[in-house]
């Protein structure tokens, strides 16, 4: 692979000071674009390692030779990134072509439009590796053709959707492709849970696991209730909350270690536990996000709210009956409009706001529906907006407060919305997609019908 605009010309880094806001930021992307070509060159270099540190070779191999236990390992070293990155560095640079199409080490067909767009530097290698994870490979019931067609429709979303969000709307694309794979995903992830304790020579015990997403929600919920105050939560209003959070605030413990004492007095208390009673007075928040029709219909896929990866409609049936699970079913796009007659949102409309958008949709934000706030796209005052889940939107506290402050407005156009800088300020206007799947999916399968009509 080469460059085809010939040697990459660094920007440079002297006088930043000077630059306007809008010339800072467009510097920070001219580096970044410089890093994709680089990264590009960087990634067929790791793959060539990789060629060269193969099992068949054994101790002759490059990377066992330099001491390093897998080519991955050697890259890290090497490139000076985390075992992460290494890995993505290897896998995407044996996608991309060295010179002949024909080469075994040339990627698939149906991938050759995000090797294309690595090769030229307007796709990332990280970007590029998270689509191809969450798309998986051809299969029976998957199409190279198929993938081929989700990969176009990906790329354009790629500037609107950050890095780490690529993988899960690529899992979500093929979760719509493969509905019957669905249940065998979900249960790959279920039997790859496990949790550990390590007794150290100091005295002390290392915990360490992973939690398929249906065991994750309930966690998350748990010790999201113990440390959102901390860490950026909702503003709260009733006395009695306010002064809960405000004590988790003052709390000489620091987070880590409320997460830990918190994790220890469930234990505690459920071991405690009359085996006759049901412990628990407060049942963990889970919602379940799922098509309407696909939920009476009893094939689909359907989301556990915090979680990335779907699950059967059969789990989302027995979440919602023996769980306390709360389903939230979604008909195409249509929303519920309570007109003015009160100010605030109510908890059915949290509710439905939290299973829409998923969170916060500012762009970059990762905070969950839990620690954000309902906004009036149409402000309540100064635009007579009304209280209804089309002129709502969640921002987190931060973002929130941004808005309102700092002059930013929010426009919904469409079904999407997005967010217009001040106009003293300038700049582009920044798209808010929602990060629920469910209707991520909805919104992109009807883009992709729109696109083929045209």
């Amino acid at each position: 692979m080469s460059f085809p605009s010939g040697a990459v010309v660094v920007p440079p880094s002297s006088g930043l000071g000077e630059l306007t806001d809008v010339q800072l930021q467009q510097r920070q992307r001219d580096f970044a674009a410089v890093r994709r070509r680089v990264d590009a060159g960087a990634a067929l270099v790791a793959a060539e390692v990789a060629r060269r540190s193969t099992r068949e070779l054994g101790y002759s191999g490059l990377a066992q030779r330099e001491g390093a236990r897998s080519a991955e390992q050697l890259v890290e070293q090497l490139a000076g990134v985390t075992p992460a990155e290494a890995r993505a560095m290897v896998r995407v640079g044996e996608l991309l072509s060295v010179d002949d199409p024909s080469s075994p080490d040339h990627g698939p067909a149906w991938l050759e439009s995000v090797t294309t767009a690595v090769s030229v530097g307007e796709l990332s290698v990280i970007a590029a590796d998270a689509i191809r994870s969450g798309l998986g490979e051809p299969s029976e019931t998957v199409s190279a053709d198929a993938l081929a067609d989700v990969v176009d429709l990906l790329l354009p979303m790629v500037p609107l959707v950050p890095v780490r969000r690529l993988a899960a709307q690529a899992r979500a694309l093929r979760d719509a492709l493969d509905r019957a794979g669905v249940a065998e995903r979900e249960d790959q992830l279920r039997e790859r849970r496990y949790l550990k304790l390590h007794l150290q020579s100091d005295g002390m015990t290392r915990l360490s696991g992973l939690l398929d997403p249906e065991s994750a929600a309930l966690v998350s919920d748990a010790f999201d209730l113990v440390t959102s105050p901390r860490r950026g939560g909702p503003r709260f209003v009733d006395p009695a909350a306010a002064k809960r959070a405000q004590a988790i605030m003052d709390d000489p413990r620091t987070t880590d270690q409320l997460l830990h004492d918190a994790f220890v007095e469930m234990i505690r208390i459920a071991g405690a536990a009359d085996t006759g009673r049901i412990y628990a007075q407060r049942r963990p928040a889970v919602s379940i996000h799922v098509d309407r029709a696909e939920f009476e219909g009893g094939v689909g896929v359907a989301h556990i709210e915090g979680q990335t990866v779907g699950v059967t409609i059969a789990t989302a049936r027995r979440l919602a009956c023996s769980a306390g699970a709360v389903p939230i079913l979604f008909d195409g796009e249509k929303s519920i409009d309570v007109g003015r007659a009160q100010r605030t949102y109510t908890d059915r409309q949290r509710t439905a706001l939290a299973a829409r958008d998923g969170g916060c949709r500012f762009a970059g934000c990762d905070r969950p529906p839990s620690w954000c706030e309902a906004h009036h796209a149409d402000e309540w005052v100064r635009d007579q907006g009304e209280t209804s889940l089309d002129n709502g939107i969640l921002l987190c506290r931060f973002h929130h407060l941004m808005v309102h402050n700092q002059g930013w407005r929010i426009e919904k156009r469409g079904e999407t919305y997005v967010a217009l800088p001040p106009p003293e300020r300038g700049g582009p206007e920044v798209h808010l997609p929602t990060r629920n799947p469910v209707r991520a999916r909805q919104v992109t399968m009807r883009a992709s019908r729109e696109w083929q009509r045209a």
